[in-house]
């Protein structure tokens, strides 16, 4: 099959969040992915299946488990077929465990719309001040626990105990967030549980940062960064039950896999 590795939310190569992209001739079964995805060894090899023109299935997976959203591989994947599969497709639909997400070519970036998860406040735990060596000045809980730090130094200085962050019950992921000075929020994403420590630009946190901003700053359209030693830029605007989320991406590696 077909492989490519595209570093997602990206301007230049090394930046952004680097996912695997198999584009498939026919369907393979879920154990064949995951072994793939294992070799690999990135945060998420995406797998995409065309149906029909503009039209196509696609899973994700970590080196350890499918996951039922994300939004670099999905980035990663639209910029693969908008460039080496269907040239001339401006609109891509892709069926997944989360529904259908579509995926429209903006000029340089690629706007992909997500569903919205909204957090819920939660209260403070021992373990999450443990787990992050400081006390968050608040705790929600979605897909992943999010919790507010007072500023964006305190983000980009954080240094969790992975160990205590693995045993964290509430969330499949840790997301800490705080006001940006030069961007409307900044994050970062941590995944233990998935066999990653942090993973550097997630878009399927934006599912849930991007309404819980919105109403903290009274803003529609943001722009976020995702402060991770390799960083990258998040174009977001909220959309009552969706949000959409915009990003470049740069090609690093075209191949194949022979299994």
């Amino acid at each position: 099959m077909k492989y490519f590795v595209v570093d997602a939310f990206a301007e230049n190569v090394f930046g952004g969040n680097p996912a695997g992209v198999c584009v498939l001739e026919e369907p393979i079964s879920a154990e064949l992915m995951q072994k793939i995805a294992a070799e690999n060894n990135l945060s998420e090899t995406a797998f995409v299946y065309k149906k029909e023109l503009g039209k196509y299935d696609l899973k994700w997976f970590t080196p350890k488990a499918e996951i039922d959203l994300c939004g670099h591989a999905t980035l990663g994947t639209a910029f693969v077929i908008a460039n080496h599969v269907d040239t001339q497709v401006l609109e891509m639909q892709f069926s997944t465990l989360s529904g259908i997400l579509t995926v429209v070519r903006r000029g340089d970036l690629l706007e992909m719309d997500f569903p919205s998860r909204m957090p819920k406040e939660i209260s403070v735990t021992e373990e999450m001040e443990k787990a992050i060596g400081r006390k968050p000045l608040a705790a929600y809980l979605s897909r992943d626990l999010i919790l507010l730090l007072e500023d964006e130094k305190a983000v980009t200085q954080l240094e969790p105990d992975f160990q205590k962050v693995l045993e964290l019950q509430d969330g499949l992921g840790l997301v800490v967030t705080a006001k940006g000075e030069n961007y409307d929020f900044v994050s970062r994403c941590f995944f233990p549980k998935l066999g990653v420590n942090e993973d550097p630009v997630t878009g399927s946190a934006h599912s849930s940062l991007i309404p819980f901003w919105a109403k903290k700053l009274e803003k529609e359209s943001m722009v976020a960064r995702q402060v991770s030693l390799r960083s990258g830029k998040l174009h977001c605007k909220n959309a009552g039950e969706r949000v959409l989320i915009s990003g470049s991406a740069v090609l690093y590696l075209k191949g194949e896999i022979f299994v």
